[in-house]
Order: structure tokens, then sequence, then C-alpha cells
């Protein structure tokens, strides 16, 4: 048996936390393995326990979510944050995945899409709410011209353009898989290859380069 996805909830909102805990309970796939009220005891509970998710609330008393991100980031990099928000700001929404976060979520989201989202997120997908989707793209498309690839660009291998085209399109590892013919393994092998080569830390930053660097081209 698969051990328990460990799950962080921080937010300052005490009765948002016993619910989405409960609703956590409910599922022995998930296991919610502590709670904060603010930011930086987030960040301290998050060194503390290497929890596998973050649920992290966008705006607190003390450090913002933004500023929580980078320092769990540093502290305990193996551990994806997902931000959980009213926020439905484009300017929020592109600060966070800049920062690094693996996904945005608006909290008027059903339980089930909450559910699949964490799942994807353990899989190596990105998750944003679809009405962020809509503003992340709108972005894109009011984005001044894009700039030259950066050297760091230059390292990235044939396959690896391809995927990065299908990446800035917002397809996840397995329409990708399915798309270029690979399996999803694979895709996850050349997604980490393409971070590390460009200094990212997740998927949806990795899009954000390719179009903002011309890098879609007829792949997409």
């Amino acid at each position: 048996m698969n051990k328990p996805v460990r799950i962080l909830l921080v937010d300052d909102h005490n009765l948002f936390r016993s619910g989405i805990r409960l609703l956590l309970q409910r599922h022995a796939e998930f296991e919610v393995v502590g709670e904060a009220a603010d930011g930086l005891e987030g960040v301290k509970r998050a060194k503390a326990l290497r929890p596998d998710i973050v649920l992290l609330d966008l705006h607190m008393p003390g450090i913002s979510g933004l500023e929580a991100i980078q320092l769990i980031r540093q502290d305990a990099p193996d551990s994806h944050v997902i931000l959980l928000t009213v926020s439905e700001d484009a300017a929020d929404l592109a600060a966070g995945l800049q920062a690094g976060a693996a996904g945005y979520l608006l909290k008027n989201i059903d339980a089930d899409y909450l559910l699949d989202s964490l799942r994807r997120v353990m899989n190596g997908d990105s998750v944003i709410s679809s009405e962020m989707t809509k503003k992340l793209f709108a972005q894109f498309r009011q984005a001044p011209a894009p700039v030259a690839a950066q050297p760091e660009a230059e390292k990235l291998t044939p396959r690896e353009r391809e995927l990065l085209a299908q990446l800035a399109v917002g397809l996840s590892n397995k329409e990708i898989a399915r798309k270029l013919d690979i399996a999803e393994s694979t895709v996850k092998i050349h997604l980490q290859s393409i971070l590390k080569k460009l200094g990212l830390s997740n998927r949806v930053q990795a899009a954000i380069y390719a179009v903002g660097h011309g890098m879609i081209g007829p792949a997409s």
C-alpha cells in the first residue's frame, strides 16, 4: 500500500482549515500532518515536517503567502506548494507561479476538484483553477513581443524544446505523452532536465519562459 500524501494546511481562518482537514480525513490517501495560522509559522512547520504538499493561503497576517513560498522552497525544497486563495487577481497568480508555487486554486472550487488537484501535483503536474488559466493566457496574449531565448535555452535538446512547446499550451504530462507518443515517465524525465537547464522550479515557470521567449513555434 502506498504511503498517504502528507499535507500541511496554512491559513489564518480556523474554520476553513477545519473544513479542509475533515475533507482530507475522509480519504485514506491523504494525511494532514500539521496546521499553521500564519505564513511564518507555516514556514517553520514546513521545515520541521517536510510535507509532500503545503496548501497555503495567499494573504495572511505577518509574511505573505508569496514570501512564505520562497522560504519554504529554501527550507523544504521537496515540498510542493499550492496556493489556495480567494484572490482572482492575475498579478497575484503570476507572482505566485513565479515564486515557485505548483498550483493556484480558488477557494470556491468543489471538493472533488481539490482532491484531483492534489493527486495531479503529486504526479508532477501543475494545477490552476480554470478561471485563472484564462487570465494567465490573456496575459500571455497581451505581453510584449517575445525576447530572444537566453543562452541556457541552447542547452535544450530538440525533444526538450518540443516538450516545452506543449507545456506552453497547457497540456498535462499524460496529454504530452500521448501527443509525442512517448511514455509519461519519459515526459517527467525530460521535464526535470528542462527545469534544471533553465534554472526553473516548476512546469508553469517553464511554460511562462517558453511563451516569453517565443519558443512555442510549430511544435505547439
